[in-house]
């Protein structure tokens, strides 16, 4: 079994993070984590600095990017760098399908339900728009582009985290977490646990089009529990 955070930003590839990779490491072991994956807004870590920086940690870590297309945000692994158009979904699709990743929407669900004027939503820009239901949601064009749907997520609110396990539910994903951190706090709040070892980012990549995980959350207390 391995226990990965797979949404974590730190300050040196997003701008909006003031973790350190110092602060992640101490805290990636005081609370037992595998393995983290870096999903930075602008890539920013180059294969080298990244062993560098982690490669006596004892912690597996894997660089990913969090891309922000017009159907929302995207979590890409197996993919380090940008490229030219993958702002655009089917952009993003075929850039990492020709990588060989994967592909998880990240919070799909975020503030759907806050009042205005704190209601805006990525996939549902107008509120007429608003799915009544799970099953509603699930016919959304973006969830037959991605690969599995973030249903965990240390950001978001108890309800968007359960409406996303809904929508999974329908339609027959696993579901994925990952504590969505910009600094210390927080981190493992979301994870992702996986059947095996994963200590590579082929290792991920293979464990995740395997569907070999399921999300948990509450990791870093002692309320650990997996969906």
């Amino acid at each position: 079994m391995s226990v990965f955070d797979l949404h974590v930003h730190t300050l040196r590839g997003s701008s909006d993070s003031s973790l350190a990779p110092e602060e992640l490491i101490r805290e990636a072991a005081r609370i037992g984590l595998d393995g983290v994956c870096l999903t930075e807004h602008s890539g920013g870590w180059e294969p080298a600095e990244l062993q560098r920086t982690f490669g006596d940690s004892g912690l597996t870590v894997i660089q990913g990017l969090e891309v922000a297309t017009e159907m929302g945000h995207v979590l890409v692994l197996g993919m380090q760098r940008y490229e030219a158009g993958i702002g655009r979904i089917g952009e993003l699709r075929r850039a990492v399908d020709r990588a060989g990743g994967v592909m998880i929407s990240a919070h799909p669900f975020r503030n759907m339900f806050s009042r205005p004027p704190y209601s805006s939503n990525l996939l549902y820009p107008e509120v007429a728009d608003v799915p009544n239901d799970a099953q509603d949601a699930s016919r959304h064009p973006l969830f037959a582009i991605v690969d599995d749907i973030e249903v965990l997520n240390g950001a978001n609110s108890p309800e968007e985290n359960a409406f996303a396990s809904e929508v999974a539910g329908c339609l027959g994903l696993r579901g994925t977490g990952g504590s969505d951190v910009h600094s210390t706090h927080g981190l493992g709040s979301c994870v992702t646990v996986f059947d095996g070892d994963v200590r590579s980012e082929s290792d991920l990549v293979e464990a995740l089009k395997a569907k070999a995980y399921v999300p948990g959350q509450e990791y870093n207390t002692e309320g650990f529990t997996t969906l």
